[in-house]
C-alpha cells in the first residue's frame, strides 16, 4: 500500500477505514467519500474528482487485500452516487463530464467480481425518489448495468427499490418511462427463472397500491406482476388476497379504453380465487395464528410482511403516502378456467406444499370486508359485481363453516342485490342465497338473520284434512323439511320469509322480476320446498291485497313454467301422501284469489270442489280485476297445460262436475272473447249416448282418486269462505278510508 501522503485528498482515516474488514466501518468512509466528492462538485474541482476515483481504482479496486478491494468499490459507489447529481447539471459542459466519469464507474463496477452491493443499495434506495428527470435517468442507468452483471443479484434487493421504479414508471419523459419499463421487464425475467428465491411476500403490497395507480403504464405492469406473484407464489399470496381484490375487482367493470389491465385483472381474480381450498375451513385457531414460511432476508431487508395480517393488507390502500405514492359438490374446478393463464397449474414452480399449506392464514375477515363493501358501492360496474357474487359464491362452497359466520352481515345486503338492474348479476346472487338456504353448514341453530320478526311464530302444522276414522294426519311437518324432499337449513325459511317481504315492500320488483326470481329459485332449490314454505308464510300475510296479487304469482308460474313441470305431475294425480299435503297447503293459501283456487282444483283434478267453489262466487263481490282473472284462466285452458282437463271432456258420464265448473265459468263471464272461447269449447262436448260402446259395457274411467276420501273438502271450503270474508272486509275498510279521504280534500 502506498504511503497515505500519495493517498491524498483521502484522509488517513477513510483509507484505514476502506482496509478495514468491517462492513460498518467501509460505510462510514463511504459516506465521507461521497461527502468529499459533493464538495468538489461544488467547487467545480473535476481534478481532484478524477484524482479520487484514480486512488479508489488503482490503490483499492484492483488491490490484492480482499477488504481493500471491497473498500474501493464502496468507495467508488459513492463517487457514482455523489456525481448523480452532476447528471442534472444545467451546464453541458459539467453534464458531459458527469457521464463520462459516470461510464467510468460503471465499466469499474461491471467487471469487478466484489463490487459491495449491500452498501449500494441504502444509497440507491436513498435516491430513487427524486423527482428530478436527470437524476431519475441516472438511477435507472445503474439499475440496468448492476442488473446485467452475472455476478450480482440484485432481486434480492428489489423490495427496497421497487416502489421507486413504479414511481419513476410515471415520469412525463417517455425516454424515461421505457427505460424504466425495460428494467423493471428485466426483474420479472429474473423472478420467472428463479421464483424459489425471490420475496413475493415484501413485494405484494407495494404491488396493491401500484394496481390502483391512476396511471395506466404503472396499473397495467403492477397488474402483470400482480398476476405472475399469484402464479408463481401461489397460497404465499393469501395474506394479501384483501389488498388484492381492493385493487382488482374494480378493474373488471373497465370499458374497452382500458382492456388490457381488465384482462389481467381478470386472471388475477381467476388465479387469486383458486387458491381457496376446502381445507381453509378446517384449521383450528392455532393454526390461524401460524405465519408464512420465513424467506431468505438481507442486510437491509424490509420489515417482514409474512406477519401481516389480512386486514393490514386491505388498508394498504392507506399507505400510499409512506411509500412516497401519488396514487359444496355443485361447482366444477373447471368453472373458473375461463380467463386463467394456461402457464398457471398446481404444479407450478414455487407452489406451495401441503406442509406449508397449512402456515397459510386464509382470513376471511379481511375478504368478506372488501367484497361486502363493493356490493354497497352502487356505482360499481356489473362485473365488479358479478366478481364479488362469484367470490361469495365460491367461498360458502369451499370454506362453508367459516363464512356462516359473516351470513347474518351479509344476507341484507344479497336481499337487496335482487333488486339490480342486470339479470345476469340477480343470477348470480340468487346462486349466493340459494346456497346460504341450502348448505348443511347452515343447519346450526341460532345462525340466521337477527331480525326478530323473522322468528316463525311456532311449529306448523301442514298436515292432509282427514275424516274421523280415516287417514291420520301426518303430523307436524317444518317447512325445512317437507316429506318428500332434502332437508333445508335454518336459513330457508327465514330467506323464503325475507323474500316475501320486499316483494311486498317493492311490488315494482314483484311485478318486473318476481316470476324471473322464483323460477330460478327453483331450479336451484327444491320447487315443493319453495311453493310450501310460501304459501305457509302467506296463510299469515296481514296484507291480504299483497297476499292475493303474490297467490296469483305463483299459481301463473306453477301452471306455466317449464321448471315446474315435475311438481306439476305430482299435484295433477295427488296420488302420495306427500302430494296431498302439499295440495292442502296450497290451497289454504290460494283462498287468498278465488280464481287461482279454482285453477289449483282443475290442476289437481278436484273438480267436484271446482264447481263448489264457483257456486260460492255468487256470493262474492264481482269486481272487474276478478272478471279479468276468469278471463285468464279460461285463455289457460286452451294451453298445453290442461291438455288432459280437455281430453276428459270427452269422458262426460265421469267427469261430469267438470263440465259444470266450466259452464260456471261461463255464466260469470260477460259476453266477451273469452265466453265466446268458452262456449265453442263446450259446444264440442260430445253426447253421452253417442260415447257408448257397441258392446254395452261403460266406458273406462279416465282417472279413480283412490285417495279422493283422504281430503276434507268441506272444511277446505269452509276456509275458502273464511278467508274471502276477511277479503271482504278489508276491501271495504280500504273503500271507506279512500272516501274518508275524498271528504277531507273536497272539505
Amino acid at each position: 500500500m502506498n504511503a497515505e501522503r500519495d493517498l491524498a485528498p483521502l484522509a488517513p482515516s477513510v483509507v484505514r477505514a476502506l482496509n478495514d474488514k468491517l462492513y460498518e466501518k467501509r460505510k462510514v468512509a463511504a459516506l465521507e467519500i461521497e461527502k468529499l466528492v459533493r464538495e468538489f462538485v461544488a467547487q467545480n474541482n473535476t481534478s481532484q474528482i478524477k484524482h479520487v476515483i484514480q486512488i479508489l481504482s488503482q490503490e483499492f479496486a484492483l488491490s490484492q487485500h480482499p477488504h481493500s478491494r471491497k473498500g474501493g468499490l464502496i468507495g467508488l459507489a459513492a463517487c457514482s452516487i455523489a456525481l448523480g447529481k452532476l447528471a442534472a447539471d444545467p451546464d453541458p459542459n459539467v453534464k458531459s463530464g458527469s457521464e463520462l466519469l459516470d461510464r467510468l464507474l460503471k465499466d469499474i463496477v461491471t467487471e469487478s467480481n466484489q463490487f459491495d452491493l449491500v452498501g449500494f443499495i441504502p444509497l440507491l434506495r436513498e435516491r430513487i425518489y427524486s423527482n428530478n428527470q436527470y437524476a431519475r435517468q441516472f438511477i435507472i442507468s445503474w439499475i440496468l448495468v448492476l442488473e446485467s452483471v452475472p455476478d450480482i443479484n440484485l432481486l434480492d434487493y428489489l423490495p427496497e427499490i421497487l416502489d421507486g421504479l413504479f414511481q419513476i414508471l410515471g415520469d412525463n419523459s417517455k425516454e424515461i418511462r421505457k427505460m424504466c419499463e425495460v428494467a423493471l421487464g428485466e426483474f420479472l425475467k429474473e423472478i420467472k427463472k428463479n421464483p424459489s428465491t425471490v420475496k413475493f411476500a415484501e413485494m405484494a403490497n407495494i404491488l396493491v397500491i401500484h394496481c390502483q395507480a391512476a396511471d395506466d403504464l404503472i396499473q397495467l405492469t403492477a397488474m402483470c406482476w400482480m398476476r405472475e406473484f399469484i402464479q408463481l407464489a401461489g397460497r404465499v399470496m393469501l395474506p394479501y388476497s384483501s389488498g388484492i381484490l381492493t385493487a382488482v375487482l374494480p378493474c373488471l367493470s373497465y370499458d374497452d379504453r382500458k382492456k388490457n389491465i381488465k384482462e389481467v385483472a381478470n386472471v388475477c381474480n381467476q388465479s387469486l380465487m383458486k387458491l381457496v381450498i376446502p381445507e381453509d375451513d378446517e384449521m383450528d385457531e392455532a393454526k390461524q395464528s401460524m405465519t408464512l414460511p420465513a424467506e431468505p432476508t438481507s442486510e437491509e431487508s424490509l420489515s417482514k410482511p409474512e406477519a401481516v395480517s389480512s386486514d393490514q393488507c386491505f388498508s394498504a390502500t392507506h399507505q400510499q403516502a409512506a411509500f412516497g405514492k401519488s396514487c359444496r359438490e355443485r361447482e366444477q374446478e373447471g368453472s373458473l378456467d375461463a380467463s386463467s393463464d394456461s402457464n398457471f397449474s398446481s404444479s407450478s414452480v414455487f407452489m406451495v406444499t401441503s406442509s406449508e399449506r397449512i402456515q397459510v392464514t386464509l382470513n376471511l375477515d379481511g375478504i368478506v370486508q372488501v367484497l361486502d363493501c363493493h356490493l354497497h358501492d352502487t356505482s360499481i360496474g356489473m362485473m365488479t359485481r358479478i366478481a364479488v357474487l362469484k367470490w361469495l359464491y365460491h367461498l360458502y362452497i369451499k370454506t362453508p363453516r367459516k363464512m356462516f359466520r359473516h351470513t347474518d352481515s351479509l344476507f341484507p345486503i344479497l336481499l337487496r342485490t335482487l333488486s339490480d338492474e342486470s339479470d345476469e348479476v340477480i343470477l348470480k346472487d340468487l346462486e349466493v342465497l340459494a346456497e346460504i338456504a341450502s348448505s348443511p353448514a347452515g343447519q346450526t341453530e341460532g345462525h340466521g338473520p337477527s331480525d326478530g320478526s323473522d322468528v316463525r311464530p311456532g311449529p306448523v302444522e301442514l298436515h292432509v284434512p282427514a275424516r274421523a276414522g280415516q287417514l291420520s294426519s301426518s303430523g307436524t311437518k317444518g317447512l325445512e323439511c317437507s316429506p318428500s324432499t332434502p332437508t333445508m337449513n335454518s336459513y330457508f325459511y327465514k330467506f323464503m320469509i325475507n323474500l316475501l317481504k320486499r316483494f311486498s315492500s317493492e311490488r315494482k320488483l314483484l311485478e318486473t322480476r318476481g316470476a324471473f326470481i322464483i323460477r330460478q329459485l327453483c331450479l336451484l332449490l327444491n320447487a315443493e320446498n319453495i311453493f310450501h314454505s310460501m304459501a305457509d308464510i302467506l296463510l299469515r300475510e296481514e296484507d291480504l291485497k299483497f297476499a292475493s296479487t303474490m297467490v296469483h304469482t305463483l299459481n301463473t308460474i306453477l301452471l306455466t313454467s317449464s321448471e315446474l313441470f315435475q311438481l306439476r305431475n305430482q299435484l295433477k294425480d295427488l296420488k302420495t301422501p306427500e302430494s296431498r299435503n302439499l295440495f292442502c297447503c296450497l290451497y289454504r293459501s290460494w283462498c287468498h284469489n278465488p280464481v287461482t283456487t279454482v285453477s289449483l282444483c282443475f290442476l289437481t283434478q278436484n273438480y267436484k270442489h271446482a264447481y263448489d267453489l264457483i257456486q260460492k262466487f255468487g256470493d262474492l263481490e264481482v269486481t272487474v280485476d276478478f272478471l279479468t282473472e276468469v278471463d285468464k284462466l279460461v285463455q289457460l285452458i286452451e294451453c298445453p297445460i290442461f291438455t288432459y282437463l280437455r281430453l276428459q271432456l270427452l269422458d262426460v258420464k265421469n267427469n261430469p262436475y267438470l263440465i259444470k265448473a266450466l259452464y260456471g265459468l261461463l255464466m260469470l263471464l260477460p259476453q266477451s272473447s273469452a265466453f265466446q272461447l268458452l262456449s265453442h269449447r263446450l259446444q264440442c262436448v260430445p253426447n253421452p249416448e253417442l260415447m257408448q260402446t257397441t258392446d254395452g259395457t261403460k266406458p273406462s274411467t279416465s282417472f279413480k282418486r283412490a285417495s279422493a276420501s283422504n281430503i276434507d273438502y268441506t272444511e277446505l271450503l269452509q276456509h275458502f269462505e273464511k278467508v274471502q270474508n276477511k277479503h271482504l272486509e278489508a276491501r271495504h275498510q280500504r273503500a271507506g278510508r279512500a272516501e274518508q279521504l275524498d271528504r277531507r280534500v273536497v272539505l
